[in-house]
């Protein structure tokens, strides 16, 4: 992209903020975009995982991005979200820069996580890994169109312990005051820094577009301040250069609500770091006040509590002990606990803080595109595993798997949806594997196993997964 072809407006503002260093600033638009990935923590743990990140740094010649350890730089014309691997959920594409704020947040294992803005994925991912199954995280999109394709990154990657919501601020506010020990927003913003990337971001920018958004995120930031612990903290970011979206939204932020500290605050120029650029403030909450808690917020959390009924009824209690019968033959390694819950015929498991100090009830009129970890589905009294528990368990786990190769052509046939031969005495529901890594189930009769990859997931294809 050529500088005439910014707004004029903003590079005038571009001039005005960065006096001597604009020019280099904005003769980086000329330059290329960067391409990133960042490996899965849950995938690569294992051995068969640790390989394959190997063989992935190797074959697509991958150097080290310096603020996130699990991230790394690729060149074109590689296509990694052409690989096997991708489908595997080993890595997940991510702008480079984007890595900086989940980084910042830090979660830890066994907390209780909100990411407020989360489609498609990236931050609710870099999350997930951080704590390492243990917790809970809500990842929430207003937009159910993106919360659909948010729900399929947390499955591809075998994510357990997230709720996938799609609902305002607002609702979730009413529901889950003081509930979060950390919280992040990817607030929505004016997208400067998606202008090389995507021309339609630079038709939709002006000094307008910037002040609505601006307004927008204050009010998103009020509703995150509602739900943040005292002692909890806060990363705020966006993929936008100016203050009004940034510094002083943060001031603004502060001003108004004196316990919240600002810890620190970091930019990345891509004249400055290899990446697109990105603003992420991190915030601590002291200490809360009963006005912080306004009466309708506190007469709709009451009311919610009072109506939740935490007893599990029959129909859930049958489903899971079916699931459980099944899962002691065929799944002898598997131990996750958790909230069993019943949608129809989809059987989850929710994440087991939601038997302590959340109560089911709190999710009643709630959207919920993925209410933790999918198991699987009621098929006339019969079991038939979920294709996101296949994700997100590992072939020791399992009395039967099968391996496919990176390296040879069955992978290819099998994401395309085909059987494959397998030896006669192959019988029943198997995980299939991808170097070690879970693909998906098949189901083994009379030496052929069905493929029951989801067909929507059957095409091979590049996934651009984040801005």
């Amino acid at each position: 992209m050529k500088e005439e072809q910014l707004p004029a407006s903003y590079t005038a503002y571009i001039q005005e903020m960065l006096g001597q260093e604009a020019n280099a600033f904005l003769e980086s638009y000329s330059a290329p975009r960067t391409q990133g990935l960042r490996f899965n923590p849950l995938k690569s743990i294992s051995d068969s995982g640790q390989v394959a990140v190997e063989r992935t740094v190797s074959q697509f010649d991958l150097k080290p991005i310096p603020w996130c350890p699990d991230g790394y730089y690729y060149e074109e014309p590689a296509r990694p979200g052409r690989h096997p691997y991708h489908a595997a959920g080993l890595y997940y594409i991510q702008e480079p820069s984007a890595m900086s704020a989940a980084e910042l947040l830090a979660p830890k294992p066994g907390e209780t996580v909100l990411d407020l803005a989360a489609a498609p994925g990236g931050k609710t991912t870099h999350i997930a890994g951080l704590m390492q199954g243990q917790g809970l995280l809500i990842s929430n999109e207003i937009h159910p169109e993106r919360a659909k394709i948010l729900a399929e990154n947390v499955e591809r990657l075998g994510i357990k312990n997230t709720l996938v919501t799609c609902a305002t601020p607002e609702q979730l506010s009413s529901r889950f005051p003081l509930a979060f020990d950390r919280i992040m927003l990817d607030a929505p913003c004016s997208g400067e820094g998606m202008f090389r990337k995507d021309p339609n971001a630079v038709q939709e920018w002006s000094p307008d577009h910037v002040v609505m958004c601006a307004a927008r995120q204050w009010d998103i930031l009020q509703d995150a301040y509602l739900m943040l612990k005292p002692g909890g903290t806060l990363a705020y970011s966006t993929c936008t250069f100016n203050r009004q979206e940034n510094e002083e939204i943060i001031a603004r932020l502060t001003d108004r609500y004196p316990d919240m500290e600002l810890l620190t605050h970091k930019r990345l120029w891509p004249h400055l770091e290899k990446g697109e650029g990105h603003f992420v403030a991190l915030l601590r909450k002291h200490s809360v006040t009963e006005n912080d808690v306004n009466d309708d917020v506190k007469r709709s959390t009451k009311k919610r509590r009072s109506k939740s009924n935490p007893k599990i009824n029959s129909s859930v209690r049958d489903a899971y002990q079916l699931f459980q019968d099944w899962a002691s033959l065929e799944l002898p390694g598997f131990s996750y606990q958790g909230v069993p819950l019943l949608f129809g015929e989809s059987l989850y498991l929710l994440p087991e803080s939601f038997n302590g100090n959340l109560h089911i009830g709190l999710l009643d009129g709630l959207r919920i595109p993925r209410a933790g970890l999918h198991i699987a589905h009621l098929k006339k009294n019969r079991i038939e595993p979920a294709h996101a528990l296949a994700m997100a368990i590992q072939h020791t786990q399992v009395t039967r798997s099968f391996d496919l190769s990176s390296g040879g052509l069955e992978i290819h046939a099998w994401l395309r949806g085909e059987s494959l031969p397998v030896p006669v005495e192959l019988h029943g529901w198997t995980l299939v594997t991808l170097d070690g890594l879970p693909i998906s189930w098949g189901k083994a009769s009379a030496g052929q196993l069905k493929n029951h990859l989801p067909k929507g997931l059957r095409i091979l294809k590049a996934h651009i997964d984040e801005q």
